[in-house]
């Protein structure tokens, strides 16, 4: 068979735990086969595959291909229902009193503070892996809420995107807060870098986000209106996933120049350039808003917008706002 099937069951995934299991399986994705042939293959006699073959059975992994009888004698023969499989699941702490929910998406310092603030109620856990991964993740269902600030080629901020992702399932869109980005700098700016042309300077050194950042791909269609290409570019190569870990990199002389956030820079006491004021947005599959709950309503928290806007370059007018989609 040609597909691949995703097992998010935990039941599954625990079946496929016993090597024995795992064996019968992967011959049945080869193709189909009887118990005898099955047991011949183990080197294991056919009551010993029938035990397995059940479970694998119970479990929606195997079917019977087909049913022959010849000389009197009936064989079945067993399948995989899948080509092949992909396993993947959240295991999450069990503390009723203190629920876990888990970000996957770009860095912000603002979600940063959330998690902070909520820890007393909430086990926040924030994997920075950027926005277009974030989305990947929560659309496999390896997270509860993700975060974009991604830019389609019309000038509108992570609707088209999620929009794409997610086709088929109930989503919704909540501004976190609009922020600044620019150039991070070295104090005093002594390469004298004015603009992302000069990053191609072969005194310039750069340091990058990774691919599928929402930085990194505005970085590249800038590139590209300039006619600039990454290899004239030292350190394009060269990327770090926060913008955090951006500004620690220039404090420290590794390089000129980063993409990032002026708050950021702030923190790090680096010079900045600004370069264009962005939506960050948090996608919530309607099937996670109960575990997102206490997110949602604490974004509308005073507490949380006067800690946000303290950042250098956060406006929070709009945070808490549902986008339509």
């Amino acid at each position: 068979m040609g597909t691949v099937e995703t097992l998010k069951a935990f039941e599954q995934i625990k079946l496929l735990s016993d090597p024995r299991r795992l064996a019968i399986l992967r011959l049945l994705m080869a193709g189909p086969a009887t118990l005898t042939h099955l047991g011949q293959a183990l080197g294991e006699h056919p009551a010993w595959v029938r035990h397995h073959i059940k479970k694998l059975e119970e479990a929606g992994l195997v079917e019977v291909n087909e049913i022959k009888v010849t000389s009197g004698v009936t064989e079945k023969f067993y399948r995989s229902r899948a080509g092949a499989f992909l396993i993947q699941e959240m295991v999450l702490p069990q503390d009723t009193n203190r629920p876990t929910v888990i970000f996957s998406g770009s860095h912000d310092l603002a979600i940063e503070r959330l998690a902070g603030q909520l820890s007393p109620h909430v086990n926040m856990l924030i994997l920075p892996v950027g926005s277009l991964d974030g989305l990947v993740a929560l659309r496999q269902g390896l997270c509860n809420l993700s975060g974009c600030h991604l830019l389609d080629k019309d000038g509108e901020y992570n609707v088209p995107f999620v929009r794409h992702f997610f086709p088929d399932r109930s989503t919704s869109l909540f501004t976190l807060a609009h922020r600044q980005q620019g150039l991070l700098l070295a104090p005093g700016n002594p390469k004298g870098i004015r603009g992302v042309a000069d990053l191609a300077r072969p005194d310039a050194t750069f340091i990058n986000r990774q691919r599928g950042s929402g930085t990194r791909l505005w970085l590249d269609a800038r590139l590209h209106e300039l006619g600039i290409s990454g290899e004239q570019i030292r350190g394009y190569e060269n990327v770090v996933p926060t913008h955090t870990e951006c500004a620690l990199a220039v404090q420290r002389g590794e390089a000129a120049a980063a993409l990032g956030l002026q708050a950021a820079a702030h923190q790090h006491g680096l010079d900045f350039i600004p370069l264009f004021f962005e939506r960050y947005d948090l996608t919530v599959p309607q099937e996670q808003f109960e575990a997102v709950a206490p997110l949602l309503d604490f974004l509308q928290s005073g507490d949380f917008r006067r800690d946000v806007a303290s950042l250098s370059g956060y406006d929070t007018t709009h945070t808490g706002e549902q986008i339509p989609l």
